[in-house]
């Protein structure tokens, strides 16, 4: 009888080049993504051993992580030398280039998606932690080292232990206010920042029907914060809808025999997963961090924790230099507490389903005095299309910045900074201490609740501006 299998041993099983008993599996790395922040010594260390890219066609890079949103001008030396660098090793290895101010350019995890780069089934690699974003399609997606960057250039190929396999299993009917980044947080939340440790989790059950695919790659972008080496989501109907027109999706006969290929890709009835999570959507509602980890989240409407309350020594110790960093005091309602800056984009909420979203808050509303929103879109593509939609003109209106495509501020290796001790409601991924800049407090939201968040100036949800 042959032994049941999850969609995530098939996955590896079909990329596996060599296994011996107590080593790392060596597997096939079907498309490499790399940027200008985390290759340049991986280069440096083709050079050195004077080897070349094996599969150039297979490498797409993008500048993404240094450059700057208001305007087509690298001003900073930092940035102009990493995009410098990557352009002179993309040219000399003969390796696609998405260049800042080329019309397809964008941010790494948003750009290969939206151009259909990444198919079910795939094995993708990129020196950066939320490369697990394109799980969403059904592929195996992992963020690696600057090491293994050089590896996969040199040889196609990653050398990597197996992880454990993790069934998230989601139930019941999803309310109407809760989106993707909510049932991730909440998850995180549930089992805590470093719950799904050396596991790969499989995000199932009837709710993801209802989950568009840009929702799918939010969910499985933050299966880091959680800890896990990635996360992915089955392909189904609406991972075929969304591939269907993508430029590089393949066409005619073609396309039918990948898709009945990619309807093989499910986990069979009976496999047995390491750990399993069950979690209720239907009880679920908008949530916030508080703290300064993704694991530190709470409904909007609740409070900031008492440190006490946490059973575990560490948490407790955690939570305690979280709320002194954040300048919380315990039982604060979390709807009350005021922001300075609002940021909507990144690889996790940068997509036209975001902007769409926010624009619904936004249109006939302004941003409140003292708040400061910037909108950036996660592609060049995705700014075309939204002010072909006239969002552009809704967010100019309502008073918040309409910028160019770029990592931003998620993170604070480009001008996007928050300045001391500004407090952001952000839809990236990371809280961590100094994420947006030295003293910056971080505030992780959805989309919905950042626009509305941006009105009120305080943490909102868009049910707040219904009833006032």
């Amino acid at each position: 009888m042959t032994t049941p299998k999850s969609i995530i041993e098939k996955v590896w099983e079909n990329h596996v080049v060599q296994q011996e008993p107590g080593e790392p599996d060596l597997l096939y790395i079907d498309l490499h993504l790399i940027h200008e922040g985390s290759s340049p010594q991986a280069f440096d260390g083709l050079r050195l051993t004077g080897r070349k890219v094996r599969r150039p066609e297979l490498t797409l890079a993008f500048e993404d992580h240094v450059v700057p949103t208001r305007s087509l001008q690298l001003t900073d030396m930092m940035s102009q030398q990493c995009v410098a660098a990557l352009r002179r090793n993309c040219e000399e290895q003969g390796i696609q280039l998405f260049r800042f101010g080329d019309s397809r350019q964008g941010i790494v995890h948003v750009v290969a998606p939206e151009r259909g780069y990444v198919h079910p089934g795939m094995s993708v690699i990129c020196g950066d932690s939320h490369t697990a974003t394109h799980g969403a399609f059904g592929a195996l997606a992992f963020g690696v080292g600057t090491s293994d960057v050089e590896h996969v250039l040199a040889t196609q190929t990653l050398s990597l232990a197996r992880p454990q396999t993790m069934a998230v299993e989601f139930v019941g009917d999803l309310p109407e206010d809760v989106q993707a980044k909510d049932l991730i947080l909440a998850l995180i939340a549930q089992i805590g920042a470093n719950g799904a440790h050396g596991h790969i989790i499989e995000y199932r059950g009837e709710p993801l029907a209802q989950i568009s695919m840009e929702g799918r790659m939010t969910m499985c972008n933050m299966s880091i914060e959680a800890g896990a080496r990635a996360g992915l989501i089955a392909p189904d109907q609406v991972t075929f809808d969304y591939l269907r027109e993508r430029p590089n999706a393949p066409e005619g006969a073609s396309w039918d025999e990948a898709v009945r290929h990619w309807k093989s890709l499910t986990t069979d009835p009976g496999t047995v997963f390491d750990k399993t999570v069950t979690l209720d959507v239907s009880v679920l509602s908008p949530f916030v961090t508080w703290g300064t980890n993704p694991g530190q989240a709470v409904p909007l409407a609740d409070t900031v924790p008492e440190p006490a309350s946490f059973a575990d020594e560490q948490d407790r110790a955690a939570a305690e230099r979280a709320l002194s960093y954040m300048d919380l005091m315990p039982g604060t309602p979390m709807d009350s507490v005021e922001i300075d800056t609002v940021f909507v984009g990144s690889c996790t909420n940068g997509r036209m389903e975001d902007l769409r979203v926010v624009a619904d808050v936004l249109r006939g509303r302004k941003v409140a005095d003292g708040v400061n929103m910037l909108i950036v879109p996660g592609s060049m593509e995705v700014r075309r299309r939204a002010e072909s939609e006239g969002l552009h003109k809704v967010f100019l209106e309502a008073g918040a910045e309409w910028r160019l495509s770029g990592c931003s501020m998620c993170l604070g290796m480009n001008a996007d900074r928050l300045n001391g001790a500004k407090r952001c409601a952000s839809t990236s991924n990371r809280n961590y201490e100094g994420r947006q800049g030295p003293q910056a407090r971080t505030h992780l939201v959805s989309p919905s609740v950042a626009a509305a968040t941006a009105v009120v100036g305080r943490l909102a949800a868009p049910s707040y501006l219904e009833v006032s």
